[in-house]
């Protein structure tokens, strides 16, 4: 009786053990070692900008980001900004920032991405609550869409006002980043000289106002999908060309079906690698 008892007691172990492996995320350096939360979080209070690479429907992701936010923002000074919001649109987001409107008006006045609710909101109502700023970093996306259509060159011809919004004509531009070039390669059939142009004034742009909004002794927390910065490229690339002195951290999101291990693959991509298993719960 005692050896069978003894038995499951053993059984019972190994599977609660088994169960307690079990995990959403892990975070690697670039290097492929594991590391923590904790330590990201203190390598990331040093920097001047942080670019939060994500995975838009990544509910882990948008979570840390969260949490990220609430962590910096409650020892030192922060300021954020995102990808999701457009240059034009600054005015109605500072207006809901400051309560001059509610989140009915601000619907109304800023252009929203179809899940702002679940996984920008918590961002923006937090420095809302804090009263720091929160910057739309981006170029409104109908100039994106022109420069793909009818080159960088039709640019010029916006008015004064309208280039406000983007980063300052010419921007810098280097066809050959790898980046760029697999977006080539990705969109063979469709793709012409545009395509990677459309993307680089997106890139630019967050870089520009990045750098311009950020003031001395502050940490810009940026939000933007990973490949705009992943490997040390897109954001981070222009912010090195538009003040080379900024102390730059760089977070990617993968995604694989088991967590032990970085895929080679992903080796270098960034500073910090957020690994989230496969099975992940998509918020759309």
């Amino acid at each position: 009786m005692t050896r069978y008892i003894t038995t499951v007691l053993l059984l019972f172990s190994s599977l609660l053990i088994t169960a307690q492996e079990v995990q959403p995320y892990q975070i690697y350096t670039k290097s492929g070692k594991k590391t923590t939360y904790k330590k990201m979080i203190r390598d990331a209070a040093k920097k001047d900008v942080v670019l939060f690479g994500e995975y838009h429907d990544n509910s882990i992701v948008h979570w840390l980001q969260l949490k990220m936010a609430q962590t910096l923002t409650a020892q030192q000074p922060v300021m954020m900004g995102a990808e999701m919001f457009e240059a034009d649109n600054q005015r109605g987001l500072n207006r809901y920032l400051s309560g001059e409107i509610d989140q009915k008006g601000m619907d109304t006045l800023v252009r929203l991405w179809n899940n702002y609710k679940t996984d920008y909101k918590p961002l923006v109502d937090l420095a809302k609550a804090k009263n720091i700023a929160f910057i739309a970093t981006n170029v409104p996306r109908r100039y994106a869409s022109k420069v793909f259509k009818e080159g960088v060159e039709s640019l010029e011809l916006l008015s004064a006002e309208e280039k406000t919004w983007m980063a300052p004509l010419p921007f810098p531009y280097d066809k050959n980043l790898p980046g760029y070039l697999k977006m080539m390669e990705m969109f063979e059939d469709h793709a012409n000289d545009n395509l990677p142009k459309a993307q680089a004034i997106k890139d630019a742009t967050m870089a520009y106002f990045i750098d311009k909004n950020r003031p001395p002794n502050t940490l810009f927390l940026h939000f933007n999908g990973s490949y705009h910065s992943d490997d040390y490229e897109g954001i981070n690339w222009y912010l090195n060309r538009y003040n080379p002195d900024l102390k730059l951290l760089t977070i990617a999101t993968v995604s694989q079906e088991q967590l032990q291990k970085l895929d080679k693959d992903f080796l270098g991509k960034a500073d910090y690698i957020i690994v989230t298993d496969k099975d992940m719960t998509k918020t759309f």
